[in-house]
């Protein structure tokens, strides 16, 4: 294995060597055609040797430059012949190249080697910017990379710090990030208090504060203070390591037009260079004319090169998937985009997705001489010895400390309430039922959500609404998705009727479907599958496991990714980094706007190379125009590719 690495390093090595060799003997073989093509133009050549000796030197001097820019195409022609590969714009170039300086052979016309090498030195130059539009768009996905952290300080006994690799590090441990470093694994912060750089991962610009007891991911940048977080995740399942392997897959996943244009250039390449034979022979059989038939069929076999096509619709998919990632939106491959264009139905989960998915006191309605804070002091002794999430919320939201010691006889009476003894006061807080059981009538409220009933020694004091609160962004997600054109937003919930009624009224939903278990949301799915037409697909949004076979049926399944579960991570097609339903819309705009450049460049690319072939069968069309069908094509379609990198306003 150690002999192996110093290969690998050394063939990395001269491939970049080679490219930036490529570059400059391109420039090299330029300057040599401006020279030789300046002295053809002013008749030095003509001075020097005479007729038809200039033609003989015009065809030695511009064999030259054709060389220097294009052996490496013939090179690769001639390798894919011997394979029976031959048919690709390796062997479009070399034949049409070829052919033009083999023109030497009919003195009595107008050879064409200075066309034959502007050809292959523009062809050259187009391979060039390719690689740069390359490049460019790999920048956004490839800067990703720079997020894998290189270590993670561990405490030693003595108070110094190791730096460890990260896959060493063993779940539990407590590493410490400093300021300016990259948190290496997710976990928990148990020691201090930080700001936090999320962009890489989220595409949001503001930082963010993070505490003691705060979850806290890989990949984020430490800005502020030094932290101490005990890790909840080996590095290969944190956060880090999955948006990695996800960046990494994406353009293996090829679209259907992806796919189209790559067979379509495998039946096109042969059938036209077939038609550029038919062209030159059966012309040339009829008329005599060889040699201006033999050059129809030249400069058909240029403007046919079908490189605008191969080039500039996989660089408009890889654009869209990069510029999606700068607003933190992973999508795993280039299918998923084009599908995500044709979305008209969105269904979400509620819990995690349209809401934060934790409980928090909504509303207190204080009687009895009792006041909010009172009310919420008493309820949160109650619940002081407890953990669920309700007893939490309750806690969190009194402002004063709560003293354990004035409680005792605590009792927990699963799925009503509890009960506890209070500074020598018997108190019940619980549900409805646990209120009946204490024979006191529960009040009816207006507020929508769980409902704790407090009583003091037999005495109704009050009651505590508590419910998952909607997310900030949630409703104007609604109102962007419909202005986007989607037609139908849903919302499938385990949660009862009417809280998920309220939040369906909230957020301006088109429908509802609540009560349901897991299997009945694939049920639901399934239907509203079945009820789509024509192109339309479906969207399915959710964040918890028993979200992983919805996100898995749907057309598109879409994930929260920085809360979300790693099965719902796993089966989703687009994971949201920063949990903001808001992204939906942007996501949906990035492969609209996408797929709108993919078919701009292939109308426009076979347009104008339909037009030039006419015109060249016709014998209207010169090396010159046939050299913009081809390089000028390609390269206004790679800029235009290159616009789906933009997303600053979407």
């Amino acid at each position: 294995m150690a002999a192996a690495d110093p290969k690998k390093k050394k063939k990395k090595r001269k491939k970049k060597e080679s490219l930036e060799h490529k570059r400059n003997r391109i420039l090299v073989a330029l300057g040599i055609f401006a020279v030789v093509y300046a002295l053809d133009e002013l008749g030095a050549l003509t001075i020097a040797f005479g007729e038809p000796g200039n033609i003989y030197a015009s065809f030695a001097l511009f064999l030259v430059p054709f060389l220097i820019a294009g052996y490496d195409v013939l090179q690769k022609a001639f390798n894919n012949i011997r394979r029976g590969k031959a048919f690709d714009e390796s062997f479009l170039m070399a034949v049409a190249t070829i052919g033009a300086f083999a023109m030497v052979l009919f003195p009595d016309t107008d050879p064409n080697m200075a066309e034959g090498a502007a050809v292959m030195l523009f062809y050259q130059v187009g391979e060039l910017f390719q690689a740069y539009a390359v490049g460019k768009s790999r920048k956004s996905i490839s800067a990703m990379m720079d997020i894998a952290p290189d270590y993670a300080n561990v405490e030693q006994a003595d108070g110094t710090l190791e730096q460890v690799f990260p896959d060493d590090i063993a779940v539990g441990t407590v590493i410490v990030v400093k300021p300016g470093e990259r948190v290496p694994i997710d976990g928990v912060i148990v020691e201090g208090e930080t700001q936090l750089d999320t962009a890489a991962l989220t595409g949001e610009s503001v930082p963010r504060p993070a505490k003691t007891g705060d979850d806290i991911i890989s990949g984020c940048i430490n800005m502020t203070g030094l932290i101490h977080v005990r890790t909840t995740k080996p590095f290969g399942e944190s956060t880090v390591a999955r948006v990695l392997e996800l960046v990494e897959n994406a353009s293996e996943k090829k679209a259907r037009t992806e796919n189209f244009i790559t067979r379509f250039a495998r039946v096109y390449t042969p059938a036209v260079t077939g038609a550029a034979a038919v062209l030159a022979l059966g012309g040339g059989l009829v008329t005599g004319a060889w040699s201006d038939w033999i050059l129809r069929g030249l400069t058909f076999l240029v403007v046919s090169c079908p490189c605008a096509l191969v080039i500039s619709v996989p660089l408009s998919f890889f654009g869209g998937i990069g510029g999606a990632s700068k607003l933190g939106v992973l999508i795993k491959g280039s299918n998923y985009l084009e599908t995500l264009a044709d979305v008209d139905t969105i269904v979400f989960d509620k819990t995690g997705t349209l809401t934060n998915g934790t409980f928090s006191v909504v509303a207190v309605h204080p009687e009895a001489g009792y006041t909010e804070q009172s009310l919420l002091e008493v309820a949160a002794l109650a619940e002081s010895f407890f953990d669920h999430p309700i007893a939490q919320s309750v806690r969190d939201a009194y402002q004063g400390e709560v003293d354990p010691k004035r409680v005792s006889d605590s009792a927990n009476d699963a799925g009503h309430g509890v009960t506890a003894t209070i500074d020598g006061k018997h108190v019940v807080v619980g549900n409805a039922k646990m209120l009946a059981a204490a024979g006191v009538e529960a009040p009816d409220c207006e507020v929508v959500g769980t409902i704790l009933h407090v009583l003091v020694d037999g005495v109704y004091a009050g009651h505590i609404v508590i419910a998952d609160t909607v997310k900030a962004d949630a409703e104007q997600t609604i109102r962007d998705l419909h202005a986007a054109g989607i037609n139908r937003t849903v919302m499938l919930t385990g949660d009862r009727e009417e809280v998920a009624a309220s939040v369906a009224k909230q957020l301006g939903l088109d429908e509802f479907h609540a009560q349901l278990l897991p299997g009945d949301k694939v049920e639901r799915v399934e239907a509203l599958l079945a009820a789509e037409s024509g192109k339309g697909k479906l969207a399915f949004v959710g964040d918890g496991i028993n979200d992983a076979p919805v996100l898995t049926r749907a057309d598109v399944g879409i994930a929260m990714g920085a809360m979300g579960s790693d099965a719902a991570i796993e089966a989703a097609d687009v994971v949201l980094m920063d949990d903001k339903p808001s992204n939906i819309s942007r996501a949906i705009r990035v492969a609209r706007k996408t797929m709108s450049i993919v078919w701009q460049n292939i109308i426009f690319a076979l347009g104008i190379k339909l037009l030039i072939l006419v015109l060249a069968a016709l014998g209207i069309a010169n090396m010159w125009l046939a050299v913009f069908g081809d390089v000028g094509v390609a390269i206004i379609a790679i800029l235009n590719a290159m616009r789906a990198m933009g997303v600053k306003n979407l």
